[in-house]
């Protein structure tokens, strides 16, 4: 059989030498952006979200803002294009901080171990490179394995093709020596050594609230570039800021900041500038927002490649170690979080994250077991084997939306990290509490848009499961406290779950229905799925005859009125009424609030849902 070379033209019997270009749709008549704006108004009029007398852009009522107040249009076009994004492996590294991207390689598979029993640590080590990790995050220390007993946890691991990355808190200079120790038993050439001995005196200070000093950290870094060519010493931590419920942009803009204050140290200890950026790794949270984590991950480089050009070096490329969000991750319905860590993974992947860590789905529930393992080293394995997601460089490279998206979120956290800088750098930050300021602000914020559920939470404030089982792990050590505050998204209403749980009895709502089945079902549910993200079981008896003796059946003192505005129109009041004498304490609505004196309160899109459950736990006697 003769081959036929991929790039020859096979010509078909009868085909002309050089057909014509194909034009899709050539058929129809070219649209226009005032054709689509026209279609847009259409269904907003319809919507009730404007009227005639509009006369502004009708794409302005679809505009969404992030917590950095960067506004994601409706539509990108061509007319969006961002210029300047560069090629893989070149200043500004946008696109990759590598020529061959992940093509060749796949990102650096990490898992992260925390627990302080080296045996068992050693056993879930090598059970998940058996099963495809081909990186260590070993917490090491006063709150990880002990640093003596490193050798344990790492018994019959190939260090030399397995890299371990150290988080060891103030105890990393006795962990790091240990690891060399390690290598050195092993017979392991120092210039074939890989690792990361992460050292992180402002991560900590940020931990902690004390101040850790830079300059032992430093000193470490310059002996070991000079004896250890492939290992990398001090990480950048953005963790902290984002568990303390700060923005993308706040995030970023504080790890480059403590990148910069690494970058003064090191050349201080007498490393050039190209040589002290490649000791450090920066380590950034992934979410499920994957179209702001592929933003983050890009912006990032573009920021660290400007900072080592300013500083007189060549312009590095970022090492980037993205973690799945362990503030995104639920306590409740923990099987969603499979769902959230693997949109946050690709998201990383896709953003050229040069190694991912996937947080187990139970991870804030307690120490992972055997299953959570797994389920976390295959989301790599689906998304890296199965989905091909490293097959191109930048697959995202491109995007009118995702180009705008990383411009803009890179100009938002250069503001911040001048800032930073210009009050006297991140340590300084740190020391006054100017920093975890803005970030409790920023929290603040979030946690409104959370209790209102604007920003909705899955198995929690959105489609809660009271019947689910509770997962039990074995608990988690303690970590460092006493600096910046760490949240979890789902907190809030988690507690109040807690609170409802530990009632003797279900705290319950009676739902009275109002007219025809179909009128009353869509808010019926929406009132249920509300009550029940507090754990309160919403009774509901359908349309029947007598809604007061259904109530008084209940054994609940606390009514919701749903249905339609034309049954409220002609019936709340009397049947509000009629409850009230019946002995109920409280009457809602489900609906916009509105003129009807004998309910209490209105359940409505953008309702303190958070007020009204703890408002109702409270009445219910639930402590």
């Amino acid at each position: 059989m003769t081959e036929v070379a991929e790039t020859e033209s096979v010509p078909t019997p009868g085909e002309p030498d050089a057909p014509e270009e194909l034009k899709l749709a050539a058929e129809f008549p070219e649209a226009s952006r005032e054709q689509w704006r026209e279609l847009v108004a259409g269904v907003l009029r319809k919507s009730g979200a404007i009227d005639e007398s509009f006369d502004g852009l009708p794409e302005s009522k679809l505009v969404t803002r992030t917590y950095d107040g960067l506004e994601i249009q409706p539509l990108y076009t061509a007319e969006d294009t961002v210029e300047g994004t560069g090629f893989p492996g070149l200043p500004p590294f946008v696109r990759s901080a590598r020529p061959e991207g992940a093509v060749t390689t796949g990102w650096d598979i990490r898992a992260r171990y925390a627990r302080r029993d080296a045996k068992a640590t050693n056993a879930a080590i090598l059970a998940d490179l058996e099963g495809g990790v081909s990186s260590i995050w070993l917490r090491a220390g006063a709150t990880g394995v002990p640093v003596a007993d490193l050798g344990d946890a790492l018994n019959e691991v190939y260090v030399d093709l397995a890299p371990v990355t150290l988080d060891a808190g103030e105890e990393y200079e006795a962990a790091a020596n240990e690891l060399f120790a390690l290598f050195a038993e092993r017979e392991i050439p120092a210039s074939a050594v890989s690792a990361t001995l992460g050292a992180d005196p402002i991560g900590l200070t940020a931990r902690t609230g004390a101040a850790h000093p830079l300059a032992p950290a430093a000193e470490l870094a310059a002996r070991v570039a000079t004896s250890h060519p492939k290992v990398r010493t001090i990480v950048a931590d953005g963790l902290p800021f984002h568990e303390a419920g700060g923005s993308d942009a706040q995030e970023l803009g504080a790890a480059i900041a403590a990148g910069v204050a690494y970058l003064r140290a090191l050349t201080e200890a007498g490393l050039d500038v190209d040589t002290a950026a490649g000791q450090l790794e920066f380590r950034l949270a992934a979410t499920a927002d994957q179209f702001l984590t592929i933003a983050k991950f890009r912006a990032a480089r573009r920021l660290w490649a400007r900072v080592t050009e300013v500083s007189g070096g060549k312009g590095a490329g970022m090492r980037q170690h993205a973690v799945t969000s362990p503030a995104m991750l639920t306590q409740r319905d923990p099987w969603v979080n499979m769902l959230r860590t693997t949109l946050a993974c690709f998201g990383a992947g896709v953003g050229g994250a040069d190694a991912i860590t996937v947080l187990p789905f139970d991870a804030a529930i307690g120490q992972p077991d055997a299953f959570s393992a797994r389920i976390a080293r295959n989301t790599h394995a689906v998304l890296l084997e199965e989905s091909k997601l490293a097959g191109v460089i930048d697959p995202a490279g491109g995007s009118w939306y995702v180009e705008n998206l990383t411009d803009e979120l890179a100009k938002a956290a250069w503001r911040e990290f001048t800032a930073i800088e210009a009050a006297g750098g991140i340590e300084a930050e740190l020391a006054s509490g100017a920093l975890a300021g803005r970030l409790a602000e920023t929290w603040e914020k979030r946690s409104k848009r959370i209790g209102t559920r604007r920003d909705p939470i899955t198995g929690v404030s959105e489609f809660p499961n009271l019947t689910e089982k509770a997962v039990v792990r074995d608990p988690l050590d303690d970590v460092p406290g006493g600096g910046l505050p760490r949240h979890r998204y789902a907190e809030a209403f988690e507690a109040l779950r807690d609170r409802a749980d530990a009632h003797p009895s279900r705290p319950r709502v009676f739902l009275a229905t109002l007219g025809p089945v179909a009128a009353h079902t869509a808010r019926a549910s929406f009132a249920a799925n509300l009550f029940q993200a507090g754990g309160i079981e919403a009774v509901n008896p359908g349309a029947p005859e007598d809604v007061v003796a259904e109530f008084r059946a209940s054994g609940t003192k606390i009514a919701c009125l749903c249905g339609s505005n034309t049954s409220y129109a002609e019936e709340a009041d009397s049947v509000a009424k009629a409850l009230r004498e019946a002995g109920a304490t409280s009457v809602l609505l489900a609906g916009k609030p509105g003129d009807h004196p004998d309910v209490t309160g209105y359940l409505y899109t953008g309702c303190d849902a958070l007020e009204i459950l703890t408002g109702t736990l409270n009445e219910l006697g639930v402590q």
